[in-house]
């Protein structure tokens, strides 16, 4: 069986433990590799070779940094199959899902990072000719990142991308649950001549490695991807110790459905934003409101359309839901879908596990479900599901669907469907979304900052932000 190997000072090593985790593929259920079960000793060596390439890294010209960035880029590009395959195995996605978005945005950030190096400017400004005031920004040192599951490589090198472009050096965690690509990736890295010691990946529990990250007095900056619950407890650890935080946490997404709204489109598009990779991504909807008189007839295709839809293995190119990341991740999905019933819901369809033929005859299924009857108020519309589970509910005013969706403690992505440009404006000003799309969904644009409100976290990733989150700004004023 394959063992995973950390990445550390340039070099594929085993964990000082000698210990290793089951790696679980979740559409079979079964066990197909294994990964290290690091501890502190593994992130200590980690951070000092990070410590000692930093110099050599953040010195050397922009333009070389950005190539060998761009030579990764090249080589994701080039085994696109065979990382989308290793994604599909570890997180249950449809391979098709990989092949067509996951990797090739895992290379898209590789690209647009290594590119903007290039184009950072500097500020000035004059004091009425007494004095010149200019900005720089030099590298914070060693970036801790801490990426989650569901979109593994692609959150991955989120994170890894902007660190590295911006000149730190980098001591990485990908999640237990799916640490494969991350795997792949540094071979790729290796095989581009990354310097050693430049990205450093330690595999591991998020109890032993994560927190030894965020621990270290050395790693002044931390990015982490994942659940509220975990970000907390980062916060805690992180903020008296002075660390630069980003946070990108839990949503309960809303998602806004007009009357006067394009149905075919809205209708379609809700389908994928319900149900794209099984519910488990962050910016998934799943409370779509709708207004009153458009609920029946939108509720009534919404459910022929999920009924529809093809839950099975994540190999087949029918499939449109794969598997959930594991066992204990189903059953917690399971148990919000009883307690949609206890709170006196409607299952209006799904709501199961989904046994599938074959090679997936023990995998972790779970059809899509939609669920309607309950108030905006009750835990199925106020607690993160993450899963394949979207409530619909009906509004009558436009004061009352933006109180709906603004009631969680989450504030991470809103939809808006409407043909009103000023009731699209109008609403997205007065919702608490770090990230809202009107008439469209999960189309981004990698300038632009990304990130939520409330406890949804703290700070934005992409584009400018990103470098300037790596980044610490030095003020020189020169008298003239």
């Amino acid at each position: 069986m394959q063992q995973i190997s950390n990445y550390i000072n340039g070099q594929l090593i085993a964990p000082i433990s000698g210990s290793y985790l089951d790696n679980l593929n979740p559409a079979e259920g079964k066990v197909y590799s294994l990964l290290p079960d690091s501890d502190e000793r593994d992130v200590e060596t980690a951070v000092v070779a990070a410590q000692a390439a930093f110099q050599s890294w953040s010195l050397m010209p922009i333009a070389k940094r950005a190539a060998i960035l761009l030579k990764i880029a090249d080589l994701i590009d080039r085994d696109l199959d065979v990382l989308a395959l290793a994604e599909s195995a570890d997180q249950g996605k449809p391979l098709k899902l990989a092949k067509s978005v996951d990797i090739p945005r895992a290379s898209a950030n590789m690209r647009f990072f290594a590119t903007a190096s290039m184009h950072v400017a500097a500020e000035s400004h004059l004091m009425d000719g007494e004095a010149i005031n200019y900005t720089t920004r030099t590298p914070v040192g060693v970036a801790g990142c801490i990426s989650p599951w569901n979109l593994p490589l692609y959150l991955f090198t989120w994170k890894i991308a902007p660190a590295l472009a911006s000149g730190c050096t980098v001591v990485a965690k990908p999640s237990e649950l799916t640490p494969m690509t991350a795997f792949l990736f540094s071979k790729l890295c290796m095989e581009a001549g990354l310097p050693a010691g430049v990205l450093n990946i330690v595999h591991g529990l998020g109890k032993k490695v994560g927190q030894a990250i965020v621990e270290h007095p050395l790693v002044p900056a931390i990015s982490f991807t994942g659940g509220t619950v975990t970000g907390k407890t980062i916060a805690a650890t992180a903020a008296p110790m002075f660390k630069k935080l980003s946070l990108e946490l839990g949503g309960k997404n809303p998602n806004i459905i007009f009357a006067d709204c394009d149905f075919e489109e809205a209708i379609s598009t809700s389908i994928n934003s319900s149900f794209s990779n099984q519910g488990e991504i962050c910016l998934c909807g799943s409370r779509t409101l709708v207004e009153r008189s458009l609920y029946d007839r939108f509720v009534n295709e919404f459910i022929k359309r999920t009924q529809a839809l093809s839950v099975g293995d994540p190999l087949n190119e029918a499939t449109r839901l794969g598997a959930l990341v594991s066992e204990g991740h189903m059953q917690k999905v399971l148990s919000h879908i009883e307690l949609a019933k206890q709170e006196g819901g409607t299952i209006a369809c799904g709501g199961e596990r989904v046994k599938v033929d074959g090679r997936c005859a023990s995998g972790y299924f779970v059809a899509p479900t939609v669920i309607t009857g309950l108030p905006q108020s009750c835990r199925t519309n106020q607690e993160e599901i993450f899963g394949p589970v979207v409530s619909i509910m009906p509004f009558d005013t436009e004061q009352e669907v933006i109180a709906f969706a603004n009631s969680t403690a989450y504030g991470l992505s809103a939809t808006i469907w409407t043909n009103n440009l000023k009731r699209a404006h109008r609403v997205a000003h007065q919702l608490k979304s770090g990230v809202i799309w009107i008439n469209c969904w999960l189309l981004r644009d990698l300038r632009t900052p990304f990130g939520g409100m409330k406890q949804s976290g703290v700070g934005r990733e992409g584009g400018w932000e990103a470098m300037r989150f790596f980044t610490e700004a030095k003020n020189v004023c020169v008298k003239l």
